[in-house]
């Protein structure tokens, strides 16, 4: 993986360690396009709080927004989180690769003990 994939996985990560964050996704990802005020109307957070997350969400490219008229409305973009499934996905493989190849030793030193 590229510096700049390390560094997009790492915007990720740390816009996803709050939880009103990841329940703003949430709620973008079922209701679609969504304004802030809405958005506030489902959390226990100020308009405002919610627009200074939603601005942690679109620097970290999980959100973008959208003007229409007055309005500004967010959608998710799954473009940089699916990017970070997708090294977390090969990071798991990667474990579990060495576990299995530490499974097949101890159980070939097993096998051994026996003989």
């Amino acid at each position: 993986m590229t510096e700049d994939r390390y560094e997009e996985v790492d915007g990720v990560l740390a816009a996803l360690a709050d939880p009103t964050r990841r329940r703003l996704l949430d709620l973008l990802a079922a209701g679609g396009e969504v304004t802030a005020t809405r958005l506030a109307e489902e959390l226990p957070v100020s308009r405002q709080a919610v627009v200074k997350h939603l601005a942690v969400l679109d620097a970290a490219g999980l959100v973008t927004g959208k003007r229409v008229g007055r309005e500004v409305r967010y959608a998710v973009r799954p473009a940089a989180l699916n990017a970070t499934a997708r090294w977390m996905s090969a990071l798991a493989a990667d474990w579990d690769r060495r576990l299995a190849h530490i499974k097949h030793i101890a159980e070939a030193t097993e096998r051994a003990s026996r003989e």
